[in-house]
């Protein structure tokens, strides 16, 4: 049983048997309802969690209590607000928050009843992957024990705060991780991203201020409430406050996912907690935040795995989830299979990544088959560059093309080893050859 003083996200958490509110209780659940509602102003939430330094768990890596200063306040302020919890997680080679909600639910739920206190929220929906349907149980019932328990609903614990928590289950597209798009589909609409600004804490769901946060993040609110800052960031290697859910996938001997202090350095992960390479097997590269970052190397397996720290090495921290890139996995086929992926994920909102990532596909099948031509290595970068920050509507695209940039980087030999040269001419150039022909044919018609 991990350690609620060191490991609180994953202390008491038990997919097989997951606690039933009266369990929960006992070991502290619900404690931090109390305090905030009873003991502290929402501004104060706020500040604490700011204070804390709390980092978005689900990519970004932006101040949680910052980024709920942002929501108006005050008598022009709209009356409605709303919380969402990002529970989409599709981002392949993550599944750090489906042990969160299979296995503690009501951390969850006592997460969202606090962190919408904070700013003023009347309602939250957990927007949640369809595939999760143990998930799915585990949160209805977590939900209607904390409802018969008055933990929501009017008046909670004989206050004047109202809040109700409804679980949405989404129809299932890669997009729905976007925020805005994840609205949209909340809505009932296509899950196309928005325009920003106006930001969702200003104009969100139905036009009205909203805060979209992940699981991971919302679940480490109770401990920070309960515990104190200075004690959240006692947890951290690093500069930035608390634990973190890493996650290994690959040729390791033990795969999983492990709650461990934000800054441990990638070899560490891999060597101790991942059990080192299968025999075999040898360390080739890794990406460290799931699909959509950029590979790092054996030169980077020594650094930290926080956000300033990957950042400086040329990738994102991500989700923390790392895929590990052995000596007898074929990057190209690697690289390829993402980009398949993305290709097929991409709502068609914008030119560049509905059009560039299918043919970025057809390359890379190409390359990965041993087809490659010349000129295709040039066409991936041009690519890349096409399909970055600033080009497209959302962040889809260059997430997608960021394993394919750092693998030319990395890797450019297997890809040039992909190439097939350009055949020559049995005798004399095509030119030439074309030449004469047209020569011949203005004879004849002569």
């Amino acid at each position: 049983m991990s350690s609620p003083e060191t490991k609180p996200l994953l202390s008491y958490c038990d997919p097989e048997n997951p606690m039933d509110l009266k369990a929960y209780e006992a070991v502290g659940g619900y404690k931090s309802l109390h305090k905030a509602l009873k003991h502290m102003t929402p501004p104060e939430v706020v500040e604490l969690v700011k204070d804390s330094n709390l980092r978005g768990r689900g990519g970004a890596g932006f101040n949680t209590g910052l980024k709920w200063s942002f929501v108006p306040q005050g008598d022009n302020a709209p009356k409605e607000k709303y919380l969402v919890c990002n529970a989409d997680e599709m981002e392949p080679g993550t599944f750090k928050d489906r042990l969160l909600m299979e296995g503690k639910p009501h951390q969850l739920v006592e997460a969202m009843i606090v962190s919408a206190y904070a700013f003023g929220a009347t309602t939250g929906y957990i927007f949640l992957r369809g595939e999760y349907k143990l998930a799915e149980r585990r949160l209805l019932d977590a939900i209607a024990e904390a409802k018969a328990a008055g933990y929501l609903g009017n008046n909670i614990l004989g206050t004047d705060y109202s809040y109700e928590l409804v679980l949405h289950t989404s129809a299932g597209r890669y997009i729905c991780g976007e925020e805005t798009a994840l609205l949209n589909a909340l809505e009932g609409r296509r899950a196309n991203p928005r325009a920003k600004p106006p930001f969702p804490p200003a104009v969100g769901l139905w036009g009205k201020p909203t805060i979209i946060n992940n699981v991971e993040t919302l679940s480490n609110v109770p401990h920070i409430i309960n515990n104190g800052k200075e004690w959240f960031h006692g947890l951290s290697d690093s500069n930035d406050g608390g634990t973190k859910l890493y996650g290994i996938s690959g040729r390791v001997n033990t795969p999983g996912i492990w709650e461990l202090p934000l800054g441990v350095t990638i070899r560490e992960l891999i060597e101790e907690h991942g059990g080192g390479m299968r025999d075999g097997y040898k360390f080739r590269g890794v990406l460290p935040g799931g699909a959509s970052t950029d590979f790092l190397v054996e030169e980077h397996l020594d650094l930290k795995m926080d956000y300033d720290t990957i950042a400086k090495a040329g990738s994102r921290l991500g989700t923390g989830t790392m895929i590990l890139l052995d000596d007898k996995t074929s990057v190209l086929g690697m690289v390829h299979n993402l980009i398949q992926f993305f290709a097929h994920e991409s709502c068609g909102w914008c030119t560049p990544c509905r059009d560039g990532l299918p043919w970025v596909e057809r390359v890379m099948e190409a390359l990965k088959d041993g087809r490659g031509s010349p000129g295709d290595i040039e066409t991936l970068e041009k690519h890349c560059r096409y399909l970055w920050i600033g080009c497209t509507f959302c962040a889809l695209a260059p997430g997608a093309v960021e394993p394919l940039k750092s693998a030319l980087k990395y890797f450019r030999e297997d890809f040039e080893n992909a190439i097939r040269p350009a055949p020559e001419p049995a005798d004399g150039s095509i030119r030439a050859k074309a030449r004469q022909g047209l020569l011949e044919a203005l004879g004849q018609t002569n």
